[in-house]
């Protein structure tokens, strides 16, 4: 059974008096435990797509599915604990708050889930060793360098054990090398966690690194 499923997806956008269709008509199957990466130009439906099976969007027909239930009757708690609890989400852009420290930015994902101050601080410190950060726990974003900051990122986004991550351009901002040692520790994720793992990228090079499957996306539609 799928863990992820995206059944016959259409999303429009009203943009003035222009519809905009996103998504049309897309089925994309993910199997528990698998690294597919979805890849496509700009304007080909992949992030869209990344944000409905994160919750933060819904679309305008056709079904989400998760663990095989769909999500289109979820009320907005329903989705909430959906977005706490099931998917991670990985950022180009980090999404970090500057102010505070990576600790404090990985302990805010556990304080969302309710746990206390003394248990988010060392679980935060366990999360920011995992991906390698066990020197740099009380460093402000500022301080960090890209590769630094996007594993704050996927510490963050691990911290209550989803099981799927999704990570959207998580190497947009980063040079090679910095790229290529963020998606090793992806792949590390899937191999020690099970975790599914879904990759957005316009990178040919960098989807085929890792990935089990390569979802192709062009002007909304799922290339064969």
């Amino acid at each position: 059974m799928s863990i992820l499923e995206a059944v016959n997806v259409t999303r429009e956008y009203r943009m003035k008096a222009e519809t905009v269709r996103a998504l049309n008509g897309v089925t994309v199957r993910i199997a528990p435990g698998e690294f597919v990466s979805i890849i496509g130009t700009s304007g080909s439906g992949k992030s869209t797509l990344l944000n409905l099976f994160g919750g933060l969007d819904r679309p305008t027909s056709g079904e989400i599915r998760f663990d095989g239930r769909s999500l289109s009757t979820a009320s907005s708690r329903e989705m909430s604990r959906y977005r706490l609890e099931s998917v991670g989400m990985i950022f180009q852009s980090f999404n970090l708050i500057p102010t505070m420290t990576a600790r404090e930015n990985v302990a805010l994902a556990l304080a969302f889930a309710g746990a206390g101050r003394q248990v988010r601080l060392e679980q935060a410190a366990e999360l920011l060793t995992r991906v390698g950060l066990q020197n740099r726990l009380d460093h402000l974003p500022t301080e960090l360098s890209g590769g630094e900051q996007q594993r704050v990122s996927i510490a963050r986004a691990i911290a209550n054990h989803p099981r799927v991550l999704l990570a959207d351009e998580p190497t947009g901002n980063l040079d090679s090398r910095r790229a290529a040692e963020i998606l090793e520790i992806l792949a590390g994720m899937r191999e020690a966690d099970g975790r599914t793992i879904i990759l957005v990228t316009h990178d040919q090079q960098l989807a085929t690194r890792h990935a089990d499957r390569i979802v192709r996306l062009r002007d909304g539609l799922v290339e064969d």
